[in-house]
């Protein structure tokens, strides 16, 4: 039984080592990139191991002890990777004090409601009880469009872009929109929203919603793509002359190389740093869950509330935040800063998708990269 075991969770071991060394490889193949993923599981994984192998006695041979140097530098790599997604780490955004019925509140409600989903109730209830001034809903076809109308029709301003190719894309304010612009980024199928909105301050901010393809063998076969989406969103609401909102299924997790780029690059907050995972993807399957869904923010904006909505039958799990603009007092926040290669990597993670893109003969709204 003792041999059975060490060689069980030598082969633990084993995924947890390769696991954390295959994305450090400079390469945007999905193979390589999926490992962005599970790092929480994959911390796990190396820390089980680490104390049932040395409960099980390690031979105190040079192998033995190299094997143990080499788990417990994988424990602390994704350690460091997962800390700023803990209640140990300080929060990014300050928790605000103001009075919850000020004006200034603004309320958001993001799903990725999975198109073959039918079980419209659960969404129409969390819209019924958390009553939020915006809703973004994704993966949304015609026949989510009309089951969320005896709801929406509460939101006079909306854009509304329903695709059957599970990439739909649906928003719905209570405030006033203008300048309602669809782009088709890198795909010609796949649309991200930018428009205006004004809080009942009066007060007008730049709102994003965006939903790229993800890096699996049955979307694409590299991140490329989604990769220079991310970041030419970031690059193009850094620049922005308002406070700037973005939200959506980034088919990315929080603690990625290029979620963390795209905060240097525009300068956004990420409300879950120093509060929790706030994982939306897989609802499914506990086990395999991380943190794809987002709502990054100017520091413009305080917190105010933070939620992971209940399961509504779809593979993603509703999240919910409710922000404070407060701009007299965004010098207390302090933005992720770009490093001297930002720029660098920005660019070429632009080009690279822009490539890809052109290589596939797509004509994307984007050919700049500056």
């Amino acid at each position: 039984m003792k041999r059975a075991l060490n060689i069980l969770f030598r082969a633990v071991a084993a995924i947890a080592v390769i696991g954390t060394l295959v994305p450090l490889l400079p390469a945007e193949v999905w193979y390589v990139r999926m490992f962005d993923f599970p790092r929480v599981q994959l911390f796990f994984m190396a820390v089980i191991s680490l104390v049932m192998l040395n409960a099980l006695g390690f031979k105190h041979r040079r192998r033995d002890k190299a094997e143990l140097l080499i788990l417990a530098a994988t424990v602390i790599y994704q350690a460091v990777n997962i800390y700023p997604y803990t209640a140990l780490a300080p929060v990014q955004t300050i928790k605000s004090e103001r009075d919850p019925s000020d004006t200034t509140h603004l309320s958001i409600l993001v799903s990725n409601v999975l198109m073959s989903n039918r079980a419209y109730d659960k969404l129409i209830g969390a819209i019924e009880s958390y009553k939020p001034d915006v809703l973004l809903a994704l993966e949304t076809d015609s026949a989510w469009q009309e089951a969320l109308r005896e709801v929406t029709d509460a939101y006079p301003y909306r854009v509304e872009v329903p695709l059957a190719n599970t990439y739909g894309m649906h928003l719905y304010s209570k405030l006033p929109l203008r300048q309602k612009k669809v782009s088709y980024i890198l795909d010609n199928d796949i649309p991200s929203i930018k428009t205006y909105m004004q809080l009942r301050s009066g007060a007008w901010i730049e709102f994003r919603g965006v939903h790229p393809k993800p890096p699996v063998p049955t979307e694409e076969k590299s991140s490329s793509k989604r990769d220079a989406e991310i970041i030419i969103v970031g690059k193009e609401v850094v620049d922005s002359k308002y406070p700037v909102i973005v939200a959506g299924d980034f088919n990315d997790v929080a603690w990625s190389p290029t979620t963390k780029l795209f905060q240097e690059v525009s300068r956004l907050l990420d409300p879950r740093i120093g509060r929790g995972f706030y994982s939306t993807y897989h609802a499914q399957y506990p086990i395999f869950r991380w943190p794809l869904d987002h709502i990054f923010h100017s520091t413009h904006f305080k917190l105010v509330e933070l939620q992971r909505l209940d399961n509504i039958n779809s593979d993603h799990f509703p999240i919910y935040v409710q922000l404070s603009y407060e701009p007299d007092e965004k010098y207390e926040q302090v933005a992720p800063a770009p490093d001297e290669d930002t720029h660098e990597e920005a660019k070429e993670t632009i080009e690279e998708g822009v490539e890809e893109a052109l290589e596939e003969g797509k004509k994307p709204d984007t050919l700049t990269t500056k």
